[in-house]
């Protein structure tokens, strides 16, 4: 059995990772660098970096941020935010990132990600996917969730998965910092559906929530921010306790 990934995720926004909840009420959370060195030192198993506003500014992702985070790391890195090109990619890619995200542009333009998995391998793309729940489906929305995309998440994932994405990486934006607990019930339903690897994110606030998104949610990975940021839970006693729990994960 392929063991389960943990993954630190750092929301960036002017040099600095930030958190919020439900994509609002942002607060610091420190230097992305800072970070990045702790969470390689406690057996992180990858770091994802986002910079949450660069979709809305128009511009590219930080170089100088990720160039940063990947010095302090020895395990992959995904970039994500802005990245609207194959220039684009390029650009994270020389600044450090072994995988970029797409989100918004992925909507706009699905033939970039078959257009970036031809040139750096599927393993190295992967589709952000922000969704809420709307009755008895899963709404995407775009534009750091800012924006109804009209889509399907099952549907959509389906179709980023026959366009060449190697990994799905999805949020329950109705969970995000909420530490309520993963939405397990949209996170199996898209897992189920694709036959790539799907990173369950939103709503991470204890160790039984990472048990539950494994089994129950059937996810791959799970990603989470305040609760490694804080200091509130580390990722080692994540470890310990998926382990003891007879999920598979390296310690």
């Amino acid at each position: 059995m392929l063991t389960k990934r943990i993954i630190a995720c750092m929301d960036v926004r002017d040099g600095q990772v930030v958190k919020g909840v439900q994509f609002q009420q942002l607060r610091h959370a420190g230097d992305p660098a800072e970070l990045a060195r702790r969470y390689n030192i406690e057996g992180i198993d990858e770091v994802v970096v986002l910079d949450i506003t660069a979709t809305l500014e128009t511009r590219r992702a930080l170089a100088r941020t990720i160039n940063a985070v990947a010095h302090e790391i020895f395990l992959p890195l995904t970039v994500g935010g802005g990245i609207r090109s194959e220039d684009d990619a390029a650009a994270a890619v020389n600044a450090g990132a072994d995988k970029v995200s797409l989100n918004t542009a992925a909507l706009r333009n699905p033939d970039l990600i078959s257009a970036l998995a031809r040139r750096y391998g599927s393993q190295a793309v992967i589709v952000a996917i922000d969704a809420k729940r709307q009755g008895d489906r899963f709404a995407v929305y775009v534009r750091s969730g800012t924006s109804d995309a009209a889509r399907d998440a099952v549907e959509w994932a389906r179709e980023a998965e026959a366009r060449g994405a190697g990994e799905i990486l999805l949020t329950s934006m109705d969970r995000d910092g909420t530490r309520s607990g993963f939405d397990c019930e949209m996170t199996a339903a898209v897992s189920d559906a694709v036959n790539i690897p799907v990173i369950a994110s939103g709503g991470a606030g204890g160790l039984d929530h990472f048990a539950d998104v494994f089994t129950r949610g059937h996810a791959d990975a799970a990603l989470a921010a305040s609760i490694f940021h804080y200091d509130d839970t580390g990722v080692a006693d994540v470890k310990r306790y998926l382990h003891d729990h007879g999920i598979p994960v390296r310690l």
